[in-house]
This record gives C-alpha cells, sequence and structure tokens, in this order.
C-alpha cells in the first residue's frame, strides 16, 4: 500500500471563496470541501485542488525574475481560442510571453489573483527555455 494516497494542488491566496468559483468554473469541478480558510475542489477526471486563505499572499509576478513563480499549472484543452475566452470571462487574464519553440501550442494565463498556468493543446510540451 502507498504511503501517499492522493496529492492536491494549493494555491494561496487572500479571497480562496472568490478563487476556487474561478477555477471551479474553468474546470467544470464540484466544491468538495469548505472551511473558514480553505475551500477544496475536485473535477470530473479526479484532478483536486484547494485554495488556501492568506491576507498577506503576494501575487506571482511571472515573467519578471523576482517572486516568478510560486506554482504552475498546465491545463490541456482542446481548442485554444474557447479556453482563453472563457478564462477572460471568468476574470482571468492572458500573459504576454513569447511563443513557446517548437510544433506545441500553449498560452500563459493569470488567474484572478495573479496565480500563472498555461492552457495547452498536447499533454507532452517542449520544456521552456529560458
Amino acid at each position: 500500500m502507498a504511503l501517499v494516497v492522493a496529492g492536491i494542488v494549493v494555491l494561496d491566496c487572500a479571497e480562496p471563496e472568490k478563487l476556487a468559483a474561478f477555477y471551479r468554473e474553468l474546470l467544470d469541478a464540484e466544491e468538495s470541501h469548505v472551511s473558514a480558510n480553505r475551500v477544496e475542489i475536485r473535477s470530473a477526471d479526479g484532478m483536486r485542488m484547494a485554495f488556501r486563505r492568506d491576507a498577506n499572499a503576494t501575487p506571482p509576478s511571472w515573467p519578471r525574475p523576482e517572486n516568478s513563480l510560486q506554482a504552475h499549472l498546465d491545463f490541456v484543452v482542446e481548442d485554444l481560442d474557447a479556453a482563453e475566452r472563457k478564462v477572460v470571462a471568468l476574470g482571468g487574464r492572458p500573459l504576454e510571453a513569447k511563443d513557446a519553440p517548437g510544433p506545441y501550442e500553449e498560452r500563459g494565463c493569470a488567474d484572478p489573483a495573479g496565480h500563472s498556468f498555461t492552457l495547452m493543446t498536447n499533454r507532452t510540451a517542449a520544456p521552456k527555455l529560458g
């Protein structure tokens, strides 16, 4: 029997309820746990995320080097344009970045609290350069 049986991505933020709503809609997920300082969601394919209240949370500054990546999420999508429109409609924003080299398409985005993530059309992406 495995010692660790599950993993979960946890993002610190000032307003976990609002950030959980963003990702719940983006991933078509359901809330699985709610407490005063934490909201957890689970997507239909089993991906688990949690959002923990931290009144002093500072948004990452990617692509600037200081405080750049506290965590990074990749989401596989079938239609980059449609996924990016949904991100914007939910309060997120696209991040300006150079196109990744090679045949893989991906777009950088940020959630409403400033955490960066990537929308990609292929699970096996080329390694980031720089």
